[in-house]
């Protein structure tokens, strides 16, 4: 994990998993709503209504990743606090975190971990912050169903994504698909430069965050585009979190990954084991100092990482295992202790 940051402290702590991320701007994926029922027997909200609950705003923006696991552990929560209200916006990851180093917000949504400058503006302004592992998350390199290829190589995939890259037909990059299909135009979909996907992707594929090819179609923060341009063109590519390869179904096929040690698919148990790498992430939500000095925000903290496994099986995330449960209840215990 990354800094435990108090106004006049810092203290290091552990990280489980390499950060990642996807930012912002973007409607949770269809599905993902809250649904209205009650909380998991033994997962409850520490407040609940006519239990002398607090009333107040959480303002929570950031990643559009992260935004549906955040939507919904808002509508739970909500449910059993009912003076309290928790507001979700996606500005992005990057632009979440301006926001919240600003003061603007209490928690940012991130898909990756604070950058060092960010952690600059932070400090510039007397933020304090730590981070909360939510849910586990996977990048996807997706293709239309009627491309041959199945398992792409971390070196072809540079060699398609990389900076002044030539490729331009899928017989471009040797040996990759059948001579039959390798005069297929290639069409590119990827996130936007304030995505926190187009960080940790430019990072764990081309091994330095932003370095990626000029020509491709740049689709923001709407991830649906980059599916429906898949969907529609046979020779098309894209980069995609995993829970929008779960919504999407069988209009687009995940391909198989292989960094080294074979090809592994972006499954539950291949993030959650850490086998599908490097493009399996942590996902997390930021907190301030200054917001955990009030109740209702560290409540709705510990009612989300108490919920984190529901949660993520509702918005179609990977859930966190047990051991990381453990860690980020320790992390909380942490934090109160430090704002």
């Amino acid at each position: 994990m990354d800094r435990v940051r108090t106004r006049t402290s810092i203290a290091a702590v552990a990280v489980l998993f390499v950060a990642a991320a996807c930012g912002g701007g973007t409607s949770p994926p269809p599905g993902t709503q809250a649904p209205n029922e009650p909380t998991p027997a033994g997962t409850g909200a520490p407040n609940s209504p006519g239990n002398g609950g607090n009333t107040g705003n959480i303002r929570i923006d950031g990643s559009s990743t992260v935004a549906p696991l955040s939507e919904v552990a808002a509508e739970l929560f909500m449910d059993e606090n009912s003076g309290i209200n928790v507001s979700v916006a996606t500005s992005g990851t990057s632009g979440g975190f301006q926001k919240f180093c600003s003061g603007e917000t209490d928690m940012n949504d991130a898909s990756r971990e604070i950058s060092d400058s960010e952690i600059e503006a932070c400090e510039q302004n007397d933020i304090g912050f730590d981070n909360i592992q939510v849910a586990n998350d996977a990048l996807s390199l997706v293709v239309n169903p009627e491309n041959p290829l199945d398992c792409i190589t971390v070196e072809q995939a540079r060699e398609i994504w990389d900076l002044e890259s030539p490729v331009e037909t899928w017989g471009d990059v040797e040996g990759l698909v059948p001579a039959e299909f390798g005069g297929t135009p290639m069409t590119l979909y990827g996130p936007g430069t304030d995505s926190g996907t187009f960080d940790y992707f430019t990072e764990a594929i081309n091994g330095e965050e932003g370095r990626i090819r000029l020509n491709y179609t740049d689709i923001g923060e709407d991830d649906q585009q980059a599916v429906r341009g898949v969907e529609g063109d046979v020779g098309a590519m894209g980069i995609i979190p995993y829970s929008f390869v779960q919504v999407a179904g069988d209009v687009v096929k995940p391909l198989q990954i292989d960094g080294g040690n074979g090809c592994v698919d972006p499954t539950l148990e291949n993030v959650q084991d850490g086998t599908y790498t490097p493009l399996g992430r942590p996902l997390f939500v930021y907190a301030s100092d200054f917001a955990l000095e009030r109740q209702e925000v560290l409540d709705f903290l510990r009612f989300y990482v108490a919920n984190a496994p529901h949660i993520a099986e509702t918005a179609g995330y990977v859930p966190l295992t047990e051991e990381q449960l453990a860690e980020q209840n320790e992390k909380i215990d942490q934090l109160v202790g430090a704002s």
